[in-house]
């Protein structure tokens, strides 16, 4: 059936000259080793090198991709080794209810729909189809091989540091009617300031143009967290909500004394507040809260429920919740020279009630590109001095705007949310979608895979550059040792 019965994984990260964030990266790693898979008996045992390198740090996933990668390569392995679709065993092996929901860590896995995505995903993808069109163009194409991959992602949403799961904001109300907004946060350009403006926007019913989001001050918000660990909008929009609810109450409290009705009759919405007498611009509300010495502003606390975990024991629930999602990617190789291209990526990703979808798929799109250039073309050399050779734009090289797939298809899981009180019911969209790419390495090694014939399991390190590429597909044919 292909199904695993148990798991015995090593997993060694490299951290340079120092520890840096290795340790907490290794524990991730091995977090992420189950990827969306069951495993009923496992261990996973995590290591640290140092070496003669400079000090290696964290990247978007943190540890994430190479525990999935380990998952994957060994789904890949195991189909292969009895003769099934590699989609086949990887759904036999999905958590689920008959299989088992417990990760190695002893977490309950809550909220899993991968079962629905992969679903969607392969009619969406017209995966099957595709599967044997492919097989047939194999066979009777003489220089080119096509590869076709589908790979799940499973990414726990929390900092493993507990006490870092925890922000603050700061919000003020002018007598204008507009708003101020600090949070712990920082905008890098991936459209969190927006998200925060809206999610205050839709607490005190006003129009997004009314709200103003500062960048993060520790005169105004103190003990900040790092924006990372694609935990931003889970801690920071609900700390501003916080803020904003408190500051709504006061004046819903100020308008029912002040019309003799209850705070719960009183509305705020599209810039007016109504009430069963009458109604409002929420700027005129605000002038008469002031003249009335109500306090305009507030602070907003928030922390993450639920979590705690036990290094010693290697069990607990490190996790608030698991953002998840698939993508079905296809290659073509040129067998002759390595080279290749990605032909069409199909992507669902379960944002659950997105707070701002057209944020969340460009972050899914800029990802996946990402990911795909740290698996394919990214490639550090080291000297044996410990000096980077490839530190330059000539011999480092990220993927570019032709890199991106012919066909980019993503989509948002519909009618979805999170099981967990986060903001709004969302899940996170930072990190988990770098993860997408790990398909683009699966459907090379499918390809060279079919091209030695189905003899022969590729070995394919990454990055995958097409020399690469080509070593491997000369050892799958047999034509090198």
């Amino acid at each position: 059936s292909g199904q695993i019965l148990a798991v015995k994984a090593q997993l060694n990260g490299l951290c340079g000259c120092s520890a840096d964030l290795s340790d907490a990266i290794v524990d991730r790693a091995m977090f992420h080793t189950d990827n969306a898979y069951y495993l009923p008996a496992a261990k996973i045992t995590g290591h640290r090198w140092f070496q003669n390198t400079v000090s290696h740090t964290a990247f978007r996933g943190f540890g994430g991709p190479q525990g999935m990668m380990l998952a994957e390569q060994m789904l890949d392995d195991v189909a292969r080794a009895v003769g099934r679709d590699p989609l086949s065993v990887r759904l036999a092996n999905l958590y689920s209810p008959q299989r088992g929901m417990t990760t190695p860590y002893h977490q309950q896995v809550e909220g899993f729909a991968m079962q629905r995505i992969i679903g969607e995903l392969v009619d969406s993808s017209q995966y099957w189809q595709r599967r044997e069109a492919i097989s047939a163009f194999n066979k009777s194409a003489q220089r080119m091989v096509r590869g076709l991959a589908l790979t799940p992602v499973k990414f726990g949403i929390s900092f493993t540091a507990q006490f870092l799961n925890q922000a603050g904001a700061l919000v003020h109300v002018y007598t204008d009617g507009s708003v101020q907004v600090n949070h712990g946060g920082t905008e890098m350009g991936q459209g969190l300031h927006t998200k925060i403006g809206q999610i205050a926007a839709a607490e005190l019913g006003v129009e997004l143009d009314a709200i103003v989001v500062t960048a993060s001050r520790t005169d105004k918000v103190p003990n900040t967290s790092p924006t990372a660990a694609s935990s931003g909008t889970d801690l920071n929009g609900q700390a501003t909500r916080a803020a904003c609810e408190t500051i709504r109450q006061r004046l819903q409290e100020f308008v029912a004394e002040t019309y003799n009705c209850t705070p719960s009759q009183v509305q705020l919405k599209a810039g007016q507040v109504i009430w069963p007498s009458g109604q409002q611009s929420f700027a005129e509300l605000v002038q008469a809260a002031y003249l009335a010495r109500i306090s305009l502003s507030s602070t907003g606390y928030y922390s993450t429920p639920k979590i705690y975990y036990d290094r010693d024991k290697g069990a607990g629930h490190p996790f608030y919740y698991y953002t998840c999602g698939a993508a079905v990617t296809e290659v073509e190789v040129d067998r002759l020279t390595g080279m290749y291209k990605v032909s069409r990526t199909d992507i669902l990703h379960d944002a659950g009630a997105s707070i701002n979808p057209a944020i969340d798929i460009g972050q899914i799109e800029g990802a996946y590109v990402q990911g795909m250039g740290w698996l394919t073309t990214e490639e550090l050399v080291w000297g044996d001095d410990g000096r980077l050779q490839s530190n330059s734009g000539a011999t480092y090289k990220i993927p570019a705007v032709g890199d991106t797939p012919a066909e980019f298809n993503v989509a948002l899981l519909e009618n979805s949310s999170n099981h967990e009180a986060t903001i709004y019911h969302s899940k996170a969209v930072g990190e988990p979608p770098f993860m997408y790419a790990i398909s683009v390495w699966s459907a090379l090694r499918d390809a060279i895979y079919q091209a030695g014939n189905r003899q022969c399991n590729p070995q394919l390190d990454t990055p995958a550059t097409p020399e690469r590429v080509l070593w491997a597909m000369q050892q799958a044919k047999g034509e090198t040792s």
